[in-house]
Formats: C-alpha cells, structure tokens, sequence
C-alpha cells in the first residue's frame, strides 16, 4: 500500500481489495491516457485520473495484444508552478518503469532528488533523441505525510531586502566553487563556520525556528523524502471527490524555491494562512517540462 496515499484523500484505503477497485476506476473512467511504443513491440501505458484540483492518482503498465497489465501506481499532485531551471539527469529506477530526477540546483547547494511524475513523456523524450540536460524547466510538487503550521519570523524591508542579496551571492559563489574558484570555496567554508557559531550561541537561549526560518533537507532512508520548512505565499482548501476528505494545496517557499505541497487536512496542525511557515514530511515529485516538438 502506498505510503502518500493519505496526502490525496484515500485514507480510507485498508487492504488490497480496496486499491485494487481504485485502480480498476482509474483505468475504466481516466481523464488522461497516455502511452509510448517500447523497443519490443509493447507500449508502455499510464491512465491518470484526477480526484481534487491537480491531485490523483497514475496507473502504469504495459499493453499488448492481451490487453493492459498493470505493473505499478503512485498518487500525484501536480501545478503549474516552475521551481526550477537548473540541469538536471534522470536516472531509471531498479524495480519498474519509473523514474528519478537530479537536479542541481544552486539555492540549495546541494543534489535534489525527485520522483519523475511525467515517465511517458521522458520515453518519449528519449526515443527523439532529446538531450535532458539543458533548457528543460521541473514543476516541484510534494505529498505530505504529516506537517504543522509555524508563525513566521517578523522581518522589516531591510532585512527583507539583505536576504535576497545574501541568497543571491550564495548562489554565485557556489556557482564559482563548481567550477573550481578557490576563493569561492573559502569563502563558502567561511560562512559555514560564521553560521555554525551563531547557532551554537544563540540556541542557548532562543528556541530553533526563531533562528532557521527555511530548510530544504533529506529526511528518512529513501532518496526523494525530505523534511522542509517555508513560507506559505498561498493556499487553498479542496475536497476529493471520491472519498469527500478535505486536502490543503499551499505554494510554498523554501530556501528560495518554490513549490507545491499537498497535505491531508487531518495530517495538518494548526491553520495555514499567508505569510506563516509550513513544517512537515514530503515525498518530492517532478514534472519536467519537454518541448512539446
């Protein structure tokens, strides 16, 4: 049983013969049907069918002269929301048909990993011969397991405005540190210690989430699970039409990137709102944007 399956509205789903009658759903009644010839005369199948605004659940398999076989499913939540421009590399996962993006994204100064929602698309990307690399946008998404809402921190424009030009260099120094600066790797070594002292110092006296307003860090064993923590910069209240449960859908802004993160109402303490902090336990999805040529 899928773990996210709760962040879209099913946690009413107890045992297989409950999954089983969902997929049986998707695939009879899809709003999307998409599909991709593989090298072996098969073609590779997903049927996605929304059950709350952007989120659902993708059914994946292979059809031949026998009909479809299912292989796998994964609930979904998807925006139009561009996170990221950044070069990225997918690689195949060992198990089935799926998919995990790289991204290397300068804000956070370090691999982001994310599960490929678009695989057909990629196949396809692939047999033209596309080159993943460069001039391809990723739209970030995240199912969230559990998560509390925080008070955000009061900063007046100043400060504001010191935030933005202090991401801003971080960003170019680690740009320059890539590609082998030494000046930009001490002086990155440098502020990783200035950080570590004040935290060390002010932790003494001041609780955590009064000095770390964002985070963006692995959370668990698996790749593409992360613990975040940002501002919400909008939110809205949906229902899923299936099992009537409530979701909140909030564009959320973390280290400098924005994403979208869905949560079960009752997997949420406390009520978002504009300008308040969101903290919680995400499974990271992608959707990457291939020309359409």
């Amino acid at each position: 049983m899928h773990s996210f399956l709760r962040s879209v509205g099913f946690s009413n789903i107890k045992d297989r013969k409950d999954i089983d009658a969902l997929i049986k759903d998707v695939c009879l009644n899809c709003d999307t049907r998409n599909a991709v010839r593989l090298d072996h005369g098969q073609a590779f199948v997903e049927y996605r069918k929304e059950f709350g605004t952007g989120c659902g659940l993708a059914v994946c398999g292979e059809i031949d002269e026998n009909g479809f076989h299912y292989d796998y499913y994964f609930p979904y939540f998807q925006t139009d929301t561009v996170s990221s421009t950044e070069d990225l590399s997918i690689e195949k996962h060992g198990g089935e048909d799926s998919f995990a993006g790289v991204c290397e994204d300068n804000r956070l100064g370090t691999s982001l990993i994310f599960y490929v929602q678009n695989a057909v698309d990629y196949m396809r990307a692939c047999l033209v011969k596309w080159s993943v690399g460069n001039h391809l946008s990723t739209s970030l998404t995240g199912l969230a397991s559990d998560g509390k809402i925080l008070l955000p921190l009061y900063k007046d424009a100043e400060q504001v405005l010191q935030d933005k030009e202090s991401a801003i260099t971080r960003s170019q120094m680690i740009n320059a540190a890539k590609n082998g600066d030494q000046d930009a790797i001490d002086s990155l070594t440098l502020e990783e210690m200035d950080t570590y002292s004040m935290v060390s110092r002010r932790i003494q006296t001041e609780d955590v989430f009064t000095i770390v307003d964002t985070f963006f860090m692995p959370f668990g064993m698996e790749c593409d699970h992360y613990q975040i923590m940002g501002e919400i910069q909008s939110y809205r209240k949906v229902k899923n039409i299936r099992s009537k449960e409530y979701l909140y859908q909030m564009k959320i802004l973390c280290n400098d990137i924005e994403m979208d993160v869905c949560i079960n109402e009752a997997d949420l303490l406390g009520d978002p709102d504009v300008g308040r902090r969101f903290k919680g336990n995400v499974w990271l999805q992608g959707y990457i944007h291939f020309p359409e040529n």
